[in-house]
């Protein structure tokens, strides 16, 4: 493996599972029935990856603590009822992941997610015992900062240089960078190709396969 790699680490929505649209119609539906005016969908995909807390606030600075007990309760329920059919996983992840686990890789998830949100959906994709470790947001640091990543490199017995963050925005690239781990970009996610770059990822990518691949290349 390129530079020893043992661990790959993933963000899930935007990167795993194609679940950006649906995030942006429930922040924009709990928006509507909290009584703010609507944010523009790219403000929107600019806060995905913090934890909900911390993106409501984002959006709407001058949101009180209660308002914000609502307005998160308003985007669980709507976002629930989407999920009733889980949001697809891109194209390659499922035999990318199979082939990084026959190959001795450690596979986690570091997530803006809940923890009670990202069980749902791992238990929805037969995945409850996949991953070595997962990590929700409201169980650590939201991201950027770097301990969701410092806690997963402890379970794993794995040093910064030893494992690669892959994400879709800004938030993943930069906990990455602050945590000392290498990263990987994906194009197709919540932001744009340009914004990650500035974080210098090892490699950016336009498809899930391509992270298998490159690194299949990097012997």
């Amino acid at each position: 493996m390129r530079n020893d790699y043992k661990l790959l680490i993933f963000d899930w929505d935007g990167t795993l599972a194609d679940s950006i649209g649906r995030i942006v119609e429930a922040m924009h539906v709990a928006s509507q029935r909290s009584g703010f005016d609507l944010c523009e969908d790219l403000a929107v995909k600019g806060i995905i990856g913090l934890g909900l807390p911390e993106a409501i606030r984002t959006l709407y600075p001058q949101i009180s603590d209660a308002e914000l007990v609502a307005f998160r309760q308003h985007y669980a329920d709507h976002y629930i009822a989407l999920e009733a059919e889980p949001s697809p996983l891109f194209d390659g992840v499922v035999e990318s992941l199979a082939a990084f686990r026959d190959q001795g890789y450690h596979l986690a998830v570091a997530t803006g997610k809940a923890r009670r949100g990202l069980d749902r959906v791992l238990k929805s994709h037969g995945w409850e015992d996949y991953f070595d470790i997962t990590r929700a947001a409201d169980e650590t640091a939201s991201k950027p900062h770097p301990l969701m990543l410092e806690q997963i490199l402890a379970h794993c017995a794995v040093r910064p240089e030893q494992a690669l963050m892959v994400g879709d925005s800004s938030f993943d690239l930069q906990m990455a960078r602050n945590a000392g781990v290498p990263s990987v970009a994906v194009s197709y996610g919540a932001q744009s190709i340009d914004a990650l770059r500035v974080f210098e990822p090892q490699l950016a990518i336009d498809h899930f396969s391509q992270l298998r691949t490159w690194l299949g290349r990097q012997v």
